[in-house]
């Protein structure tokens, strides 16, 4: 990908302005507070699940797989733009050099197709666990797990290629200053000194089908087990049921209904303070959410995760008395 720009129009831009949240220096440093704590709670919340799935015999079935390969997607979905939005926080110039823009447009976008991928995966997964159930231990072997796994991956990373290369070709000869806290296409395409309409409607295009294509797969997904679950003898089956989909629901509403706002409404603005709060809200609040929601919701997640913290809690202590023997 030949992100350094083709001809004299994108050498004469090295760099651009990514303006964030323009407030005073004191808001700046109570924002970057805010957002440092949210940063390592979402690192925590999400590791401690991937340490779980990790340790615990017991959750090695392919819905704790998947579980714990979205737990290390969200690490990495934040890791592509909250550090820089921390130092931006703390920097004068707030500036990120041309190359590093276009990483962290593709690197941003690919783990949102990912995650678009994955939550179908997890719908797909509660599908034939609860409808069915007879065939699920010869459809979700290890293998085909591996393979689901996989390709979520793949395909998440393939998906959002073509229109960055693309936008990465456009003539920047102008303003370099991006209204946003992320370099995100939007502000991009409108900082292009040429008219770019096969890359606006590749972008467009490539983000509404990724998000409403996994969206209506999950959803109707959701109708037929929720057609199942009713159909269950017992209420304490029927409740199960709804506790394990359920928070697959909840995580499911919580990104898609912002980045359907963003990336599917035609005509949105990229200049104004939405876009801003709703990127904020699927780029770092639903990773944030997202362990809380699983874990609270999920009996066998939280037997897990309390047995790792007493196991941890105890190799902390066996460490801090040969620590302790070794100086005296």
């Amino acid at each position: 990908m030949n992100i350094s720009g083709s001809g004299s129009y994108t050498e004469s831009v090295s760099e651009f302005i990514l303006l964030g949240f323009p407030c005073s220096r004191k808001i700046q440093i109570v924002l970057f507070t805010v957002f440092s704590i949210i940063y390592l709670l979402t690192l925590m919340g999400n590791g401690a699940i991937i340490c779980a799935v990790c340790w615990d015999q017991h959750l090695h079935t392919p819905m704790y797989i998947l579980l714990g390969n979205f737990a290390f997607l969200e690490i990495w979905y934040v890791n592509s733009t909250v550090p820089n939005t921390l130092i931006n926080f703390l920097s004068e110039t707030k500036a990120i050099s041309f190359i590093g823009c276009f990483l962290q447009l593709y690197f941003f976008f690919s783990m949102g197709s990912t995650e678009c991928f994955f939550l179908s995966a997890m719908a797909f997964d509660r599908y034939f666990a609860i409808c069915r159930p007879l065939h699920y231990a010869t459809i979700m072997t290890g293998p085909h797990c591996f393979n689901l796994v996989i390709s979520c991956w793949v395909c998440g990373f393939l998906w959002y290629l073509v229109p960055v290369i693309l936008i990465s070709q456009l003539p920047f000869c102008g303003s370099n200053i991006i209204d946003h806290f992320v370099c995100d296409s939007g502000p991009l395409l409108t900082l292009s000194c040429a008219p770019a309409p096969m890359s606006r409607l590749a972008s467009y295009t490539l983000s509404s089908l990724i998000i409403l294509l996994s969206f209506l797969f999950i959803l109707i997904s959701y109708v037929l087990v929720l057609l199942a679950v009713f159909r269950l003898p017992s209420a304490s089956s029927q409740h199960k049921a709804f506790s394990t989909c359920g928070s697959h629901l909840a995580v499911v509403l919580l990104f898609y209904g912002t980045i359907m706002v963003m990336h599917v409404s035609p005509g949105s603005n990229h200049s104004t303070l939405m876009p801003k709060i709703m990127t904020l809200f699927y780029a770092m609040v639903t990773p944030l959410f997202n362990p809380l929601i699983y874990s609270l919701r999920n009996k066998e997640m939280k037997n897990a995760l309390w047995k790792f913290l007493e196991m941890f809690t105890m190799s902390l202590k066996v460490f801090g008395s040969r620590a302790r023997r070794s100086m005296e």
